[in-house]
């Protein structure tokens, strides 16, 4: 237990230090499991041992602690655990067709191995090698649309610097090649990749998605945009089921008794209520938009399910109930 203790509290100094505003205690108490009084011990004890350690004041008129820059790099090491995490974190983006990310973790996982020292590096490549040989990844069977990376690369720095981007893009409607000059907010990323961005010529739509692999060209135009400030990427993923946007609707779901305990587990929405039924049977509640993409994942659960609302996914759901022998 002591190892252990002394493990967090050399954990905690290095988050002090990798947290540029600083670490409250409410914020040790919930990294740590820990309670408040505890909380005030670990920092306590990590001020006495790095007395340079900073206290400040947020916005927030909380005190924060941090530890400047540099003062524990000596200290820090990486484990094989961590090097087959980012491996296998690039291995899961490559899988879910981002492969600009999955470059972007192999280029990270080799930055970390060229800060190693030499006799540990090649004491965690053999580690390293069995964890990788063990950590298997089932590929996902379908077709994928590739996405230029170039092209990726130009609307993420677009959205960093609020500058508006000219692209071509072709319609899924007919395959017309369209020009847009847009104001890109961000990304949403699912069994289909999005870029969210609000047209340039003031349609009055406000943000709208537009395939990334339907995107053949981007270019950055250099003319700046103000970004609406109330504007929440977060808020408005949750607004859907999935990534398709159109009004909300009230979301009534029934599981049948025998996958109830399966249904209790999966997290539909951010925003659901679980109601579980006298006879067994679990009610699943929310509001959301996105109802074909509703569809399409609840008729994996065949006649497990019964839509109650909206009625117009229970048209679309219900009569096509199959018997399955698993559940998803």
């Amino acid at each position: 237990m002591r190892h252990e203790k002394a493990e967090n509290l050399l954990l905690l100094a290095m988050e002090m230090q990798a947290a540029r505003g600083g670490l409250t205690l409410d914020g040790i108490a919930e990294r740590f499991a820990v309670g408040r009084r505890t909380a005030m011990r670990m920092r306590d004890a990590v001020l006495r041992a790095f007395p340079q350690a900073e206290e400040i004041l947020g916005d927030d008129r909380k005190k924060r602690w941090r530890i400047p820059p540099a003062t524990l790099d000596r200290l820090i090491a990486f484990s094989a655990d961590e090097l087959a995490a980012v491996a296998a974190t690039a291995n899961l983006m490559e899988d879910a067709n981002r492969p600009d990310l999955a470059v972007l973790l192999g280029d990270l996982s080799q930055k970390i191995k060229s800060l190693m020292k030499a006799d540990i590096r090649r004491r965690v490549e053999p580690d390293l090698e069995a964890l990788m040989e063990a950590e298997g990844i089932a590929a996902r069977p379908g077709p994928k649309r590739p996405i230029e990376p170039q092209i990726l690369d130009t609307l993420r720095r677009a959205v960093l610097a609020c500058d508006t981007v000219k692209v071509r893009y072709r319609t899924r409607r007919d395959g017309a090649l369209q020009t847009y000059r847009l104001h890109p907010y961000g990304f949403l990323h699912g069994h289909r990749h999005y870029l969210v961005a609000v047209r340039a010529d003031g349609n009055g739509k406000g943000p709208q998605l537009f395939s990334l692999p339907d995107i053949t060209v981007a270019e950055a135009t250099g003319e700046p945009f103000v970004r609406n400030v109330a504007f929440d990427l977060n808020a408005y993923a949750a607004e859907a089921f999935g990534v398709f946007h159109e009004p909300p609707s009230k979301v009534v779901w029934r599981f049948a008794p025998h996958a109830a305990q399966t249904a209790a587990e999966f997290t539909f929405h951010p925003a659901q209520e679980r109601e579980p039924q006298a006879d067994g049977s679990l009610i699943v509640r929310f509001c959301a938009g996105g109802l074909l993409e509703m569809a399409w994942h609840l008729l994996a659960w065949g006649d497990a399910v019964e839509v109650l609302e909206p009625p117009a996914l229970a048209e679309l759901v219900n009569p096509h109930r199959q018997h399955w022998e698993g559940l998803p």
